[in-house]
């Protein structure tokens, strides 16, 4: 972390970026705010300055890599992030972020972790549950699984947030978050403020009331700012 980025953290003061390339970006936006947290949509080289977080959202893993390379967003997340920024990876996100792809090539290899793609089966096969996260909440979280992949198994530096049947949905290094659910499409904030606080902002407590007008289109108030 740079001098300047380390003031931010410790201030309670600074930013979290949304991977603005493809899939659920605006989502995320909308969570951030709501937690008091400045979000921004994250697309060129010149939108790192002064990230202390970024979240690479769900969407499609082979379409994100594809257009990582292309922008050069790549290299500049592994730069940022051996500077300090913390990242946390959702669906997409967290196969991006593995460094063991089940039958394929890693991509940015930032987190010890095996993950598989699809792993669940077809887009009917999606689904809503809840579960525990004592680590992120003492209450129970929705989760939405779209075409969800696994986590099979975690290096001895990465810790398990959250263990379902026979995978992890939720794990973390230091430095990267990895969840193989959409929080952001839930009215839960539990998972935003935790990213937050791991990158050393100071989120909104539970009690503001955040989430109460809360719908699955609140997201379309935010794409006015792409």
């Amino acid at each position: 972390m740079t001098r300047s980025e380390q003031t931010i953290a410790e201030s309670g003061a600074g930013k979290i970026g949304v991977l603005n390339l493809q899939g659920d970006v605006f989502e995320h936006l909308d969570h951030l705010e709501r937690i008091g947290i400045e979000g921004v949509p994250v697309k060129r080289l010149e939108d790192f300055d002064s990230l202390v977080g970024l979240i690479i959202p769900g969407g499609e893993s082979s379409c994100l890599a594809r257009l990582m390379r292309i922008f050069e967003i790549d290299a500049m997340i592994r730069r940022r992030h051996r500077e300090g920024m913390k990242l946390w990876g959702t669906c997409a996100g967290a196969i991006l972020l593995a460094t063991n792809v089940q039958g394929e090539s890693s991509h940015l290899a930032l987190i010890d972790m095996e993950i598989e793609r699809n792993s669940f089966g077809s887009q009917l096969d999606s689904f809503v549950c809840e579960a525990s996260a004592p680590k992120v909440s003492p209450e129970p979280i929705p989760l939405t699984f779209i075409r969800a992949p696994k986590i099979l198994s975690v290096g001895p530096d990465v810790e398990i947030l959250l263990h379902m049947d026979d995978f992890f949905a939720a794990v973390e290094s230091p430095d990267v978050l990895a969840t193989v659910f959409h929080p952001e499409l839930t009215p839960s904030l539990a998972f935003h403020r935790y990213f937050a606080r791991k990158c050393g902002l100071h989120p909104l407590p539970e009690e503001s009331g955040a989430m109460s007008a809360w719908n699955r289109n609140s997201w379309m108030r935010m794409a006015r700012i792409a």
